[in-house]
C-alpha cells in the first residue's frame, strides 16, 4: 500500500521530468557542418552532370536535400573568397581584394590578413553558446606585428578548435611539384645572384692577378649587395616549405614542414573527433579540405581508380570523405538536428595541367572561364548543397541566384541569433530552402576581380530571366584559347583585361556558357538592363564609400572602412611573423599521431 502510494507521488514528477528532457532535446538549437573543398568545379560532381567520375555520398547529400544550380562564390580565389564567406561580406569591405597581380596570401610570415574588426559565422554562434571548429584551410593570415599576436588566427575570429592549415596546400609543400609563390621574382633574384657572384670572382682574380686596379671598397660593397641578394631570395623562397606548409592544433605549431601524405586521413579524423566530442550541444563545424587544390595527393587506396587520371583520384577521395562525415553524423542520431551544407570555393583551374599527370585542375562543366577568372561563370558558380532530413524536402532543386555569403545571416538566423549586426550582402536561405518563397533576395549580385568590379547580375522580378553585365573581361592567352594558359592564371588590370563600354550583356537564362551576347537589335530590355546594372552598380558603390557604423556593442561597433590587407608589404615575408616550433629560423617538428 505504501508502495502504491508512493508511485503516485512520483509519477507526476517523473512524467514532468521527462516533458522537460524531451522538450530540451527538441528546442535544441540545430548543429552545423560546412564542407568546403578547395578548386572543385561545378562540373566535377555527379549530381551537376559529371557521369564519369564517381561522387555517390555527394549526390546522396543532394538526393536527401536541396540543390541549387546558381549558387555564386564573391571571388574566383580563395583569399577573397574565403573571406566573404565567413563574414556574409563582399572581400572588398574587409581589405582582402588586392589591386595588383598578387590577389591571394603568399606567405604565413606576412601581416595580411582577416582584420580583428570583422566578424564571422563563427563568432556570432560563439557568442550564442555554440562549440565552433574549423578543421583543414584557413588562408586568411595569423600574426599581425610580431610572431604569437595570432592577431588573424582562426581562434580570434570565432573558432573556439582550430586544427589544419593555416594558409593552404600549394606545390612548395611537395618537393618537385615546382613552386606557386611569385616564380618570376624567384627567377630574377636567382639569375641576379649569380650574375653579382660571378661579376664578383672576376673582379678578385683581376685584382689578385693585377690585370686591373680594383679598388677594395668596390670589391666589399659587392660582397654586401651579393649577400643581400642572395638573402632577399634564398631565405624566404628557398625555404617555403618550411614557412608555409605547416600543420597547427590552435595556436600552437605541430608538424613543420606537414607530411602531405597522411593530411588527408588525419584531417578527416579530427573532423569526426569533432564531431564526437560535441555530440551533446550545438556545434558548427567547418570542414575546409586541402583537396582539391594541388599538388593532387596520391593516396594508395584511390590512386589509379578513377577513369580521370589523379585528379579524378583526388575527387572520388574527396567523396569518400563526405561520406565519412555524412556517416559519422547519421550513427551519432544528429541528422535531424543538423544542417549539412557542400560547396566549393570557387571554380576550377582549369589552365593547370602538365605532360606527366594531365589535367590538374577542375572541369567547370557548360559554363565559361574558371578559377581567378573575374565574373566568368565558371570561376564563381560553384556546387550548393544543403542536406537536413525533416526539415528540407528531399531532391529539391532551386535554380534561383545564391551565394555563399548567404551562409552567414542563414546560420545567425537558424541560431536565433537576433542581435544587431553590421553591413551584410547576403540573405537567409532558408525561406528558398523550405519552399516557403520561390524567388531569391537576390536582385542584383556583384562580381569581382581583385578591388575591381567586373560584372553585375540582375534578376527582374517577375521573370524567370537572369542578365549579367560585363565590364571588362580577361585577355586570353595564346589568343582564342579559353583561358590564361602562357601565364597560368589570368589577372584583374592593366593590359591583362580589356574594358567593355557598353558592357557586355548575356542573358545566363538562355545562354548559361555566356556565348552569345546580347544585341539592341535582338534584346528588347537592352537599355532597361544597362540602365538597371548602372543604378545597382552606383548604389552598391555608396555603401562601400559610406563611412558605417554598427549598432550592435564591442566588438561589433567598429568602422567598417578597413586597410587593405592586400598590399606588398602586407603580404610579403617577414621573418618576425614567420611561426615557428622551435626557435625561429631552426624551425622543425613532427606531429604525435599516437593518439588519433
Amino acid at each position: 500500500m505504501r508502495s502504491l502510494l508512493l508511485a503516485h507521488l512520483l509519477l507526476p514528477l517523473l512524467l514532468v521530468a521527462c516533458r522537460d528532457v524531451t522538450e530540451k532535446k527538441v528546442d535544441r538549437k540545430p548543429n552545423f557542418v560546412l564542407m568546403m573543398v578547395d578548386d572543385l568545379g561545378i562540373g566535377d560532381v555527379g549530381c551537376y552532370g559529371n557521369d564519369t567520375v564517381r561522387t555517390p555520398n555527394i549526390d546522396r547529400l543532394a538526393s536527401e536535400g536541396v540543390k541549387l544550380t546558381q549558387h555564386i562564390a564573391a571571388a574566383p580565389l580563395c583569399t577573397p573568397s574565403r573571406a566573404a564567406f565567413v563574414t556574409g561580406r563582399y572581400a572588398l569591405r574587409s581589405g582582402l581584394a588586392s589591386a595588383g597581380s598578387v590577389q591571394v596570401l603568399l606567405f604565413l610570415g606576412g601581416s595580411g590578413g582577416l582584420p580583428s574588426t570583422e566578424t564571422t559565422f563563427a563568432k556570432r554562434l560563439q557568442l550564442s553558446g555554440y562549440a565552433t571548429g574549423l578543421v583543414g584551410k584557413w588562408h586568411l593570415g595569423v600574426n599581425c606585428e610580431k610572431r604569437g599576436d595570432h592577431c588573424h588566427h582562426p581562434n580570434q575570429h570565432g573558432f573556439s578548435y582550430f586544427y589544419g592549415l593555416p594558409f593552404t596546400l600549394f606545390n612548395d609543400c611537395v618537393p618537385g611539384e615546382g613552386s606557386d609563390i611569385m616564380e618570376g621574382i624567384q627567377h630574377t633574384l636567382g639569375n641576379l645572384t649569380v650574375m653579382l657572384g660571378v661579376g664578383l670572382l672576376s673582379l678578385v682574380c683581376v685584382r689578385v692577378c693585377g690585370l686591373l686596379e680594383v679598388r677594395l671598397g668596390l670589391l666589399v660593397a659587392l660582397v654586401l649587395l651579393s649577400t643581400l641578394t642572395a638573402a632577399v631570395w634564398y631565405i624566404p623562397f628557398k625555404h617555403l616549405r618550411t614557412w608555409n606548409c605547416i600543420l597547427m592544433r590552435n595556436q600552437e605549431v605541430i608538424e613543420q614542414p606537414m607530411t602531405v601524405e597522411t593530411l588527408p586521413d588525419r584531417l578527416l579524423k579530427e573532423a569526426q573527433n569533432f564531431i564526437k566530442r560535441n555530440v551533446d550541444h550545438p556545434f558548427l563545424l567547418f570542414f575546409s579540405l586541402a583537396h582539391i587544390h594541388t599538388p593532387l595527393f596520391k593516396t594508395p587506396a584511390f590512386a589509379g581508380k578513377s577513369r580521370h587520371g589523379r585528379y579524378g583520384d583526388n575527387l572520388e577521395e574527396v567523396d569518400w570523405m563526405i561520406g565519412k562525415i555524412t556517416e559519422t553524423v547519421d550513427s551519432l542520431g544528429l541528422a535531424n538536428n543538423t544542417l549539412m551544407y557542400f560547396t566549393s570555393d570557387h571554380g576550377g583551374h582549369i589552365e593547370d595541367a602538365d605532360s606527366t599527370i594531365g589535367q590538374k585542375g577542375g572541369w567547370n562543366g557548360i559554363y565559361k572561364g574558371g578559377k581567378a577568372m573575374g565574373g566568368w561563370e565558371g570561376g564563381i558558380r560553384v556546387p550548393g548543397i544543403f542536406r537536413w532530413p525533416g526539415r528540407l524536402a528531399a531532391g529539391r532543386v532551386v535554380d534561383e541566384p545564391t551565394s555563399l555569403m548567404d551562409l552567414y545571416p542563414t546560420l545567425k538566423y537558424l541560431a536565433e541569433d537576433t542581435q544587431p549586426d553590421r553591413q551584410s550582402d547576403g540573405f537567409n536561405l532558408m525561406p528558398l530552402l523550405e519552399g516557403k518563397v520561390e524567388r531569391s533576395d537576390h536582385e542584383f549580385m556583384f562580381h569581382y576581380c581583385g578591388i575591381y568590379l567586373n560584372a553585375v547580375r540582375w534578376h527582374p522580378a517577375g521573370t524567370d530571366s537572369v542578365f549579367k553585365a560585363h565590364f571588362f573581361t580577361p585577355n586570353f592567352s595564346p589568343p582564342g584559347a579559353g583561358g590564361c594558359y602562357d601565364t597560368k592564371i589570368c589577372l584583374c588590370h592593366g593590359g591583362h583585361v580589356t574594358h567593355h563600354n557598353p558592357p557586355l550583356l548575356f542573358d545566363l537564362s538562355r545562354d548559361p556558357s555566356e556565348s552569345r551576347p546580347l544585341t539592341p537589335d535582338a534584346e528588347p530590355r537592352y537599355a532597361e538592363i544597362l540602365e538597371q546594372t548602372t543604378g545597382a552598380v552606383r548604389r552598391h558603390r555608396d555603401t562601400l564609400a559610406k563611412r558605417q557604423l554598427s549598432e550592435g556593442p564591442p566588438p561589433l561597433a567598429q568602422a567598417q572602412r578597413v586597410r587593405s590587407q592586400m598590399t606588398l608589404d602586407r603580404i610579403l615575408w617577414r621573418p618576425w611573423l614567420q611561426p615557428c616550433c622551435g626557435t625561429f629560423p631552426f624551425c622543425g617538428c613532427k606531429e604525435d599521431t599516437a593518439g588519433i
